[in-house]
């Protein structure tokens, strides 16, 4: 499999930026599987970069929890586990539920009017049933609100919390049932963001994310 730029049609502006980037969509498409061994020299090559920024990709993703080092071993990818979602869905919970009561507060209907566009080209993912871009498309519409809090620090947090739990959504998306009511819960979100309704947004997400999580636990537990 030949690398490829990202989304926008850009490679990342450095070594280490583009093989971390192909890694994690490597992983969240499957192309990776969980539990399976990183042979370096192998990802070096197939990336077109050097061992250097590859270890250092993979250092990053060891701190994110997607891949995992054993020694005398090497990396390999990380299994997906009910509890390492739950304790990341946890901390979204809070995270995200005060991003959400600030971008509210100080974002203007341009925000609005992001949040539809984004929602639009994740329907239409969906629709095609490609859920890689449908997951990077869903991950932009996230972040309209979370950067429309206008506190950087706090959209970092949540971002690497975000890095860490990709795979478990392209998971999610796998069925038309779950990515229906992807569909209907973004609506509601945007209309609650419309009215300004912080506490109907804050709700919205937090069946957003209980939706989500159950249906993983039925995949999880039945593999």
């Amino acid at each position: 499999m030949k690398a490829t730029p990202n989304a926008s049609g850009r490679r990342p502006p450095t070594a280490q930026a583009f093989v971390l980037e192909q890694l994690r969509q490597s992983i969240v498409a499957g192309d990776l599987l969980p539990g399976q061994a990183l042979r370096q020299d192998a990802l070096a090559e197939r990336f077109g970069v050097s061992r250097v920024p590859l270890r250092e990709a993979l250092k990053t993703l060891e701190g994110e929890g997607q891949v995992v080092y054993e020694p005398h071993r090497g990396y390999k990818v990380a299994r997906l586990s009910m509890d390492d979602l739950l304790e990341v869905y946890r901390i979204r919970e809070l995270l995200e539920a005060e991003a959400a009561r600030l971008a509210v507060e100080r974002a203007d209907d341009v925000v609005v009017d992001e949040m539809r566009q984004a929602a639009k080209e994740i329907n239409t993912a969906s629709d095609a049933g490609d859920l890689l871009t449908m997951t990077e498309a869903n991950r932009r519409f996230h972040f309209i609100m979370v950067t429309a809090a206008d506190m950087p620090r706090l959209e970092r947090l949540i971002k690497s919390l975000w890095d860490a739990t990709d795979t478990y959504r392209f998971v999610y998306y796998g069925t038309p049932e779950n990515r229906a009511v992807v569909r209907e819960e973004h609506e509601w979100m945007i209309e609650a963001f419309a009215r300004r309704d912080a506490e109907q947004l804050i709700a919205m997400l937090d069946l957003h994310r209980k939706h989500a999580v159950a249906s993983l636990r039925n995949f999880l537990e039945a593999g």
